[in-house]
């Protein structure tokens, strides 16, 4: 797609916010949390593109050509345009949540108040990183090196591996009398939990885990947030072929 098409995309939308995504655990995050949005707030919606990404040598990857750097210079998505703010790009899943909070979450019906609710919103914080810097970074290394490296690396294949194990028990033990991983008592269904549901979600798909029995806390976390209608919208965004 060449740069002038590519903004077309985005320009021919009557709708404000613009989504580059792809269905992974990342495009997951964003398109849930717009889902979720829609369901609360009479009115809202959005647009998006699912960018082609084969990956092979010979293959297409949208993520690297031109016009997408000039949306994201990391050339990965998601990324979200604002065109309400003079075509205002986020890029980073984690970033485009908090940007969506911020700005289309009026009444805090995900998130917390950051004056009234400090504490709160610092947990809702903390939670978001743990996962953006651990569960992620962690889980896609075990993800690549269980299914899609050339060679099979035993010491990598385990390192990741182990280190995912480590940070769902780090989510299990939170999870433990709790309904949610942010707020006061049980918790509260935020953004914190948008942010990694969708890579505990691959864990017995991609990530070789056989099931999420070890993890009795966040399995039932995961089956809880799994039965929201707006989840399963957002991880059909773009539409599983």
């Amino acid at each position: 797609m060449s740069t002038s098409t590519a903004s077309e995309a985005a320009k021919s939308s009557t709708r404000d916010l613009f989504l580059w995504t792809a269905g992974t655990p990342n495009g997951h995050k964003p398109s849930i949390f717009l889902e979720e949005l829609k369901s609360a707030y009479p009115g809202f919606d959005y647009d998006y593109r699912g960018l082609v990404m084969t990956f092979k040598p010979d293959g297409v990857n949208e993520q690297k050509e031109p016009w997408f750097l000039k949306i994201n210079p990391n050339g990965r998505i998601p990324a979200l345009t604002d065109k309400s703010k003079g075509d205002f790009q986020v890029f980073e899943s984690a970033a485009i949540l908090l940007y969506l909070e911020q700005h289309y979450d009026p009444e805090n019906k995900f998130a917390f108040d950051p004056s009234s609710e400090w504490k709160d919103w610092s947990e809702l914080q903390q939670w978001i990183f743990f996962a953006h810097g651990g569960v992620g970074p962690m889980q896609g290394q075990a993800n690549h090196f269980n299914r899609a490296a050339p060679e099979k690396i035993p010491y990598a294949i385990n390192r990741y591996l182990d280190e995912t194990k480590r940070l769902y028990s780090v989510l299990d033990a939170r999870l433990d009398g709790r309904e949610y991983l942010a707020g006061p008592g049980k918790g509260k269904y935020t953004i914190a939990d948008i942010n990694v549901w969708p890579w505990v979600r691959i864990a017995t798909i991609f990530t070789g885990f056989e099931s999420l029995n070890e993890w009795p806390h966040l399995n039932a976390w995961f089956e809880r947030i799994n039965a929201r209608p707006a989840v399963q919208a957002g991880i059909n965004i773009p539409p599983r072929k």
